[in-house]
């Protein structure tokens, strides 16, 4: 199939963007590298009436280190983000998790913005940034705000960014002295779209687990939070035995989604045990 027809723009600046995007067009769309974008086009699942391809603004192409946050632009590719020597120092979670994500030809177009707000219920770095607690810059013609991703994130490919913004940069707090992690995924095969995912940060303090931050996809409309298995780790003893009851806290309170691919009961399963298996990574216990 061919996608419907529409108008393409392609501006040679970000105020030329940002004033296309202020003209409020019903159904507008940034192009950056199109992994996700393209293919609902083609089979029409996605209309958009315009395309605003920004891949003539070289200056959004950055992932650096600003203080005590790595500073990642709207067309840093994911291929550079996971190649980056600053990433694998300070967000070692997100160069681990980058072993999992999509393949080679995917990650050397696709950015990491542009994933962010496509907000794929089973993409991974939905639920890498909740856990590290990243934030999103937004740009309007108007003005220049930061999203929380806790507040970012709000549904099926829904995410906070307006119809006269862009998503310009995300920031990652870069990891402090002593903060662990842990990542585990479930797929058909590696690089797909996650069964279920759970990534974890945490830090273990004579013994016990503290500033634990959990998060998952592939469970619901988009990436989560897990608070309240996250308030029941903390202060706790970084045991096995720790991990496994927080498993099953997920496996009770937690109600995956079913679909072609994976009943609810499966996900379900899939989530105590990576929660569990999580947790125990962070903590370095044995396998």
């Amino acid at each position: 199939m061919k996608p419907a027809p529409f108008v393409y723009e392609r501006p040679q600046s970000m105020d030329a963007v940002l004033a296309l995007l202020a003209e409020n067009h019903s159904d507008t769309k940034i192009l950056a590298g199109g992994q996700s974008l393209v293919p609902m086009m083609n089979f029409r699942l996605a209309k958009p009436e315009r395309l605003i391809d920004i891949n003539r603004l070289p200056d959004l192409n950055y992932v650096r280190l600003e203080g005590s946050e790595i500073a990642i632009g709207a067309l840093a590719r994911h291929a550079d983000v996971k190649d980056s020597a600053l990433v694998a120092k300070h967000a070692p979670l997100m160069h681990a998790a980058y072993e999992w994500i999509a393949h080679a030809a995917v990650r050397n177009r696709g950015t990491l913005c542009g994933n962010l707000c496509h907000c794929d219920p089973a993409s991974e770095m939905p639920a890498i940034m909740l856990a590290c607690g990243a934030t999103m810059v937004l740009k309007s013609k108007a003005q220049t705000r930061k999203v929380a991703a806790a507040d970012f994130f709000l549904g099926l490919y829904e995410t906070a960014v307006k119809p006269d913004e862009m998503l310009v940069e995300v920031r990652v707090p870069i990891a402090p002295p002593g903060q662990t992690f842990g990542f585990m995924e479930v797929s058909m095969r590696k690089g797909d779209y996650a069964w279920v995912v759970v990534a974890c940060l945490a830090t273990v303090s004579a013994g016990k687990f503290t500033q634990v931050a959990l998060s998952a996809a592939g469970i619901g409309s988009c990436a989560v939070r897990l608070a309240d298995i996250e308030k029941t780790v903390n202060g706790q003893p970084a045991t096995q035995a720790t991990c496994d009851q927080a498993g099953q806290l997920a496996y009770d309170k937690i109600e995956p989604f079913g679909d072609v691919a994976n009943s609810a009961q499966y996900r379900r399963d899939l989530l105590r045990t990576l929660v569990s298996r999580t947790l125990a990574q962070a903590a370095a216990l044995p396998a």
